[in-house]
Order: C-alpha cells, then structure tokens, then sequence
C-alpha cells in the first residue's frame, strides 16, 4: 500500500478528540473521495495525511514506513496538497506560482534548474495552464485558478496528491473541467488522490474507493461507491430521504425535499 492509516485519533489543542480511531488505506494509483456531513473531520484527517497535524494516537506509513520519521523535504517530495482556500494576496503570475512547486528539490539560494523548468512546463501543460504563465494570478478566473494550484502541486512530482473539496465555489462547467483533469491525471499517469468532497455525485463517478465518515470523526463505511453510497448508509449519517438509480452503472442520489415527504391538504369536494 501507498498509503496505510491505522487507529488516528486526532483535534486540536485540549478539545475533544475530532478523528476517533480512523483507518483507511490507498494503493499506489488509487483514487479515493473522502465524504461526510460537516464537522465529520474531513479536512481534520486530510491535515493529518499531509504531515501538517500529529495524531494523538495511531499512525500514518507512506510505503510502509512511518510519516513522522520522513523529513520535510523528502515528505514533499512524495505528496503534494490542494487545500480548500487558494487566493493568494500577492499578484504572483502563474508560471511563479507554479514553480514555487520545485522548491522540496531547489539548493538554498538556487534558482530553478533545466530540471525544474522542465517540470514546472510540463505540469502547466498537462494541466492546460501554459497560456497563463504571465497572468497575474489575481487576474484569473475561479476555474483557472485551481488549475493553477494543481499544477503547482503537480510540479513536486508526487505520488500522491491530497485536495480538500477543489471544486468549492466553482460553477458546473468548471467543477467538471476540475474533476475530469484529476481523473484523467490518475488514469494516465497513475497519480494516487485522496480528494475531499461534499458533492456524493462526484465521489460516485469519479473516485473508486469511497470512505464515508460519520459526526465524531469515525468511518461509517469504505469500498467501492457502490457499497458506500447507499439508501440505508446516506440516510443515516446525512439526515435526509435519498432516492438513488444505477442507470449508468454508478449511483446517482437525488436528495428529496421533506416538503414533498408532507400529508397532502385535504382539499373539499365541490357541491353538486
């Protein structure tokens, strides 16, 4: 395994715990959505994979060996992160966002080599960004922009790459045009993600391992969308009445509204 996770329990500062005992595993090449209602410990335990915040107990191994033994560098070198919040208040261009991707690899005080120049074109390749090298990236669009931080992620050439909800506040076109270059990075490149979303749909046609975590920071269930992403589990943890379809072989949730789950008014028959 890539990834192995065992026992996390993990929060912050003296408060309760906010994962409790949290296993999960991915395999090199894997693609895995992480789902759950808020306050479930989705971005807490994505904090945890990336080094960022120590379990209280249990432990994460990258190729079977301990997280917290790797330096720094070499960790960075291995996963890249995407998280959740990516304006940048400087108006650096693209192509210098991008390259500050190369830094787990650059000597102190050393530019970018042919080396990192290479990685640096083929990651805003790959991701559709070179046009953007010299846009500010103050000036882009939601949609550019996080193909921009992904590429900058892409340029540490990792095996594993961790994103906290990327389509967040992205329309429809560019929620798709996200989530089909994140496909497409795992199929052809074989690139292992863990990508935290709200959006079940997503994680049902995009990912092929789903772990669905429950209030308390506990896994509720893990597989394949298929066994996860069921009437009886969905319901349970979300709240909500659910009505899912298989018609193109991967589930389908429709959430449906409690008004339409109200006693229809009687209304009076009319007199003759």
């Amino acid at each position: 395994m890539l990834l192995d996770v065992t026992g996390i329990r993990a929060g912050y500062y003296h408060g309760a715990a906010v994962l409790d005992g949290v296993d999960l595993s991915l395999p090199a090449g894997g693609f895995l959505g992480l789902i759950g209602p808020n306050g479930s410990g989705k971005s807490t335990l994505l904090r945890v994979l990336a080094g960022v915040l120590l379990p209280w107990a249990g432990v994460v191994r990258l190729d079977g060996v301990d997280m917290t033994t790797l330096g720094r560098r070499q960790l960075a070198r291995t996963l890249a992160v995407v998280p959740q919040d990516t304006v940048s208040p400087f108006a650096f261009t693209a192509g210098e966002i991008v390259a500050m991707g190369r830094h787990p690899y650059l000597r102190r005080f050393g530019g970018l080599s042919p080396v990192d120049q290479h990685a640096v074109a083929d990651a805003m390749e790959r991701t559709g960004t070179a046009h953007l090298t010299s846009r500010s990236i103050l000036e882009l669009s939601g949609g550019e922009r996080q193909r921009v931080i992904i590429a900058r992620a892409l340029a540490q050439q990792p095996r594993l790459l961790l994103l906290d909800e990327p389509t967040n506040h992205l329309d429809i076109n560019h929620q798709v045009e996200v989530l089909d270059l994140l496909y497409d990075l795992n199929r052809s490149d074989g690139l292992a993600i863990i990508c935290v979303t709200h959006d079940l749909n997503a994680a049902a046609e995009y990912t092929d391992h789903v772990v669905l975590m429950a209030p308390g920071g506990r896994v509720h269930a893990a597989g394949v969308p298929e066994d996860v992403l069921t009437t009886e589990h969905v319901e349970a943890i979300y709240g909500v009445r659910v009505h899912i379809t298989h018609g193109s072989g991967r589930p389908r949730i429709t959430p449906i509204s409690r008004r339409n789950l109200l006693p229809k008014p009687v209304t009076p028959e009319a007199s003759p």
